[in-house]
């Protein structure tokens, strides 16, 4: 017997068992899986990035008394931090959209998924851009200032954590994109799709 709270429904279990379930067409549903299948790629991609960034900045630091570590650096603290926090999301929300794909519903209420989605795809992408942002500015000014010849392979793992960083954005930012579109057809129509 279903939960008389799935996705938000707050009738008794009697009534929800009688009722009539709404006429989808097939081709909206497979739009739908289709949707639904692109989010869970650039989530994917997001993730990828972001995870390969977090990494590439972890391990940018030498044994030796007197190099240079991600530590010294509070930019390159944050792009850390970023990335990291980015990929636990995109796991998250991989988790999320493979549950919407295999089961057909969405793992919180239909509403609050699609807000839910929606800001959070905002602010982590907002975060991403200022962290990778930082990251090149301190990247630049330590290629500027001629650090970058002792330490030639400290700046170049900066500089690959820099730009995985910036591809993190891009997916997420793609990602955002599409889950506004869904919030917008469910603001129009009631669904998270429009047909």
């Amino acid at each position: 017997m279903p939960s008389p709270l799935r996705n938000g429904d707050l009738r008794s279990p009697a009534v929800v068992h009688h009722r009539q379930i709404p006429f989808q067409s097939t081709v909206s549903e497979q739009k739908l899986r289709r949707l639904n299948a692109l989010i869970l790629l650039l989530r994917f991609a997001a993730f990828c990035f972001s995870l390969a960034a977090a990494i590439f900045m972890a391990s940018n630091s030498s044994r030796s008394q007197g190099s240079p570590s991600w530590l010294h650096f509070p930019s390159f603290r944050f792009v850390l931090a970023a990335n990291s926090i980015v990929s636990i999301y995109c796991l998250f929300e991989m988790s999320a959209s493979v549950w919407e794909i295999l089961k057909g519903e969405t793992l919180l209420p239909e509403p609050v998924q699609l807000w839910f989605d929606f800001s959070h795809d905002q602010v982590f992408a907002y975060m991403l851009l200022a962290a990778e942002a930082t990251g090149t500015g301190v990247a630049r000014d330590l290629h500027g200032h001629g650090s970058c010849d002792a330490a030639g392979a400290f700046c170049v793992q900066a500089y690959i954590s820099v730009a995985l960083g910036f591809g993190g954005f891009a997916f997420l930012a793609l990602s955002a994109l599409l889950s506004g579109f869904r919030v917008a057809c469910f603001v129009i129509t009631g669904s998270r799709f429009h047909l």
